[in-house]
């Protein structure tokens, strides 16, 4: 598994399904609630992953930073990159992200949070 595709194809999707969001749900107008969203990312039993591990460092590699409380996950913040602040558009995009991460046999949750 490469995690460099793994990582711009989940970005690809968390960018579809947000501008898909933005212009059917919004009407292409950034309003509404303003925030934050992220994919947390686990092994496939939902463990997390070491930094010195081979996997962790193809993911700090590929751009993925390791949370620094709680929980210790690996995460990709915004990764629909889409330059809104709707939080729920950048919410659409997680979902996709995370999609693609459990596709792949990961454990992964959109998570968000407003601003």
């Amino acid at each position: 598994m490469d995690i460099n595709t793994l990582v711009a194809d989940a970005q690809a999707a968390a960018y579809d399904a947000a501008d898909k969001f933005f212009q059917e749900k919004l009407g292409g107008r950034d309003q509404y609630a303003c925030g934050f969203a992220w994919v947390e990312i686990f092994d496939h039993n939902g463990k997390k992953i070491r930094a010195n591990s081979k996997l962790g460092k193809a993911m700090i590699a590929a751009g993925l930073r390791k949370q620094d409380y709680g929980s210790k996950a690996w995460q990709l913040w915004n990764p629909s990159r889409y330059g809104c602040q709707n939080v729920d558009t950048l919410e659409a995009g997680a979902d996709a992200a995370a999609q693609v991460f459990q596709a792949a046999g990961f454990a992964a949750y959109s998570c968000s949070r407003l601003d």
